[in-house]
C-alpha cells in the first residue's frame, strides 16, 4: 500500500513539473520581449492643411412630364441633348461628361379611400460633369439652364493632384505627434530613444456634394456667382515611442 502511495506522489510531481516548464518558459518570453522590457508611448495626432481647389464635379439634369411615358422620354431626350451641347459650347470636354441617372416613373393621384389614379409619367436624365477650369463653372450653369436644364442636384470641389497637400498634411502630423510625444516625456520625467512604430491614417476626400436648388431660367445678363473657397487636406498618425531615463 505504502509504494502505492509513493508512486502516486511521484506521478503528481512529475506532472506539475511538466505544467510548470512552459509557464515559467512562457514567463521568459514575456520578460524576453522588448516591448515588455521598454516604457513606451503610444499617442496619435491629427494634421491639417488649407488648399485652394482646382476643380469641380456638378450633377445637373433635365426633368419632364407627359401624358405617357413615350412623350416624356422623348421630350427628356430632346432638352438633355441640348444640355450637353451648352456644357461642350462652354469648353466642358465630352470625357468630362458622365451620365449618372436616367429614370422613368409612372405619376399617380392619391385620395383617401379611392384607388390611386394614374396622372401621367416623369422622366430625369442627370449628368455629372467635371469642371476642370472653375473660371468655367458659373458659364458653364448659366449656359445649360439656357438650354433647358431644372435639375441642379449639388456641387462639390476638388484637387486634380492632391499629393502635395497630402504631404503637407502629414508633415503637420508628425510635427504636432513629436511635440506631444516629447511633452509627455518630459512631464513623467523621460526622454524619447526611439520611434519604435509608426502608421498613418485618415488623407484627402473630396467634398460631399452641397445641395443647391433647381434653376430656373434666368436672363443671360445674369451670370451665376461660384464661390470654391478653401479645402481642408488633413493627415492622421499613430506612434509607439520608446522612452529611456
Amino acid at each position: 500500500m505504502k509504494s502505492t502511495v509513493r508512486a502516486a506522489a511521484l506521478a503528481g510531481l512529475l506532472s506539475a513539473g511538466v505544467l510548470a516548464a512552459p509557464l515559467a518558459a512562457g514567463a521568459e518570453a514575456a520578460t524576453a520581449d522588448p516591448v515588455f522590457a521598454a516604457t513606451t508611448l503610444s499617442l496619435s495626432a491629427h494634421g491639417e492643411t488649407q488648399v485652394t481647389p482646382d476643380q469641380a464635379t456638378i450633377t445637373l439634369g433635365v426633368q419632364t412630364k407627359a401624358a405617357n411615358a413615350r412623350d416624356a422620354m422623348a421630350q427628356n431626350a430632346q432638352r438633355m441633348s441640348a444640355v450637353i451641347a451648352a456644357l461642350r459650347g462652354a469648353g466642358i470636354a465630352g470625357k468630362d461628361i458622365r451620365t449618372s441617372n436616367l429614370n422613368l416613373q409612372a405619376q399617380y393621384a392619391y385620395a383617401p379611400n379611392t384607388a390611386p389614379r394614374l396622372t401621367g409619367y416623369q422622366a430625369s436624365n442627370d449628368v455629372t460633369v467635371t469642371v476642370e477650369d472653375l473660371a468655367k463653372l458659373g458659364p458653364a450653369i448659366d449656359a445649360v439652364t439656357e438650354a433647358g436644364a431644372n435639375q441642379v442636384n449639388g456641387i462639390s470641389f476638388g484637387l486634380k493632384a492632391p499629393g502635395p497637400a497630402e504631404d503637407a498634411a502629414r508633415l503637420e502630423a508628425v510635427k504636432a505627434l513629436r511635440a506631444k510625444a516629447e511633452l509627455y516625456a518630459q512631464a513623467a520625467g523621460y526622454h524619447i530613444a526611439r520611434l519604435v512604430s509608426l502608421s498613418e491614417g485618415g488623407g484627402y476626400q473630396a467634398q460631399p456634394l452641397r445641395p443647391m436648388e433647381a434653376f430656373k431660367a434666368r436672363s443671360a445678363q445674369i451670370a451665376t456667382p461660384v464661390e470654391a473657397g478653401e479645402l481642408s487636406v488633413s493627415a492622421d498618425v499613430s506612434a509607439v515611442f520608446e522612452l529611456a531615463r
